[in-house]
């Protein structure tokens, strides 16, 4: 039986139909194929020498340091030692043109002896002269009253025989009672001239002379400059004949070979800081030098440093050779732990559910979460103390932006 044309358009739309499932189902398998094999970097367990460590920057400071700043304006008389120089106990340094040093000293014991006259004239009610005055005044006031009453007496007498009248016994008793307000006014001023405020401050005035006595004394004293250990010159910026001001500097001595170093750590880094662990110093004006050091004493607290909130730790360096130089700011890396053949995975690895850690295994091109857990993490490398062996292989991240996942089948690559 012959087909119709009718028959011929439902047989070609069967063809076009199956045709398109066919192509939609290959597109549904290539997808659903590249989806589920991502490529991802793998790397091995394996064991390493692990070190966990922190770098800052410092400065170095000498441990035995003898600085001299000038007690007093003057001139440098005499310089005996340069920068660099070895110098011992009780050595000259420089000395000082003492003839200012002499001019103050007189100046400060002069005000002194003013200043103790002062605070005796006030103890004393007053200056010898006005104290003898007082003596002379009061003996000539007593002589008097001693005649007045000696007159009143007389006339008190001849009054009760009816010779003398009340009047001249009144004026009598007047000049009694003047002689007694006279003889108290003496008294009370040669006595009570000055209250506590003046004695307050005479005393005052003589302690501050007596410090100026000790500190001109101390300048006179130290107008010939020793040094008070045995060290290096590391800094003299006065030469013979320079004039200086009062705390200008003059010399410095250090030992070289007894250095310390102040260290700030950022406030993360503090709590792993400990008395003792070893640090790793380089300087930048000595390239491919390395000193070698300790810390002396952890952070006890949080300052601000510039822009920075640190911890203040001190480090000790432990082979100072002289060269490490006073005031010079330096890195620091100290090292806070150190495992030797420590089975280790990349860091990249590492993954957190809250707190717990775990790892992606690759096991059969398939992704399988394992706990872990950790020992020491540096910036590269972490630890591993439990859930892996050496030679499993852990994921590290996909090749392409996608999320990894337990169960992921995986195309591993180096």
């Amino acid at each position: 039986m012959a087909s119709t044309p009718k028959s011929n358009r439902a047989t070609h739309y069967v063809v076009w139909g199956s045709a398109l499932i066919l192509v939609a189902l290959a597109v549904y398998a290539v997808r659903s194929i590249t989806r589920q094999r991502v490529s991802v970097r793998v790397a091995q367990v394996t064991y390493q020498d692990l070190v966990k460590s922190f770098s800052t920057n410092g400065k170095v400071e000498p441990m035995d340091d003898f600085q001299v700043h000038a007690q007093a304006a003057g001139q440098v008389q005499e310089v005996y030692v340069d920068v660099g120089d070895k110098v011992k106990p009780g050595q000259l340094l420089l000395k000082m043109d003492d003839k200012y040093a002499l001019a103050n000293l007189a100046h400060a014991n002069s005000t002194l002896r003013a200043a103790e006259l002062a605070a005796s004239d006030i103890e004393h009610g007053g200056t010898q002269d006005e104290r003898n005055t007082y003596a002379a005044d009061l003996r000539r006031t007593q002589l008097q009253r001693q005649q007045d009453a000696v007159s009143l007496a007389a006339l008190q007498k001849l009054q009760q025989q009816g010779a003398a009248s009340a009047g001249e016994v009144a004026a009598a008793q007047h000049r009694v009672q003047v002689d007694d307000s006279t003889l108290h006014s003496i008294e009370q001023h040669s006595t009570q001239r000055y209250g506590q405020a003046d004695q307050a401050r005479a005393q005052a005035e003589l302690a501050d002379a007596r410090a100026a006595v000790a500190a001109a004394q101390s300048s006179y004293n130290t107008a010939d400059i020793r040094s008070k250990i045995s060290g290096t010159v590391y800094y003299s910026p006065v030469a013979q004949y320079d004039y200086v001001s009062i705390g200008d500097d003059l010399v410095y001595v250090a030992d070289l070979t007894r250095m310390r170093i102040t260290a700030y750590f950022d406030e993360p880094d503090i709590g792993n800081l400990a008395a003792g662990q070893p640090v790793t110093i380089t300087w930048e004006a000595k390239p491919g030098m390395t000193w070698h050091g300790h810390i002396s004493q952890a952070p006890t607290t949080i300052i601000n440093y510039l822009t920075r909130y640190v911890g203040e730790a001190f480090i000790t360096v432990d082979d100072a050779n002289g060269v490490l130089e006073p005031n010079s700011n330096i890195n620091a890396t100290v090292t806070t732990a150190q495992h030797l053949h420590a089975l280790s995975v990349p860091r990249e690895a590492l993954r957190f559910e809250g707190p717990r850690p775990y790892v992606f295994r690759v096991i059969n091109k398939r992704l399988i979460r394992t706990p872990i857990k950790l020992g020491i993490v540096n910036l590269t490398q972490v630890e591993i103390t439990g859930g892996l062996a050496e030679g499993d292989a852990v994921a590290l991240n996909a090749t392409t932006p996608r999320d990894l996942s337990n169960g992921l089948e995986v195309t591993p690559v180096q």
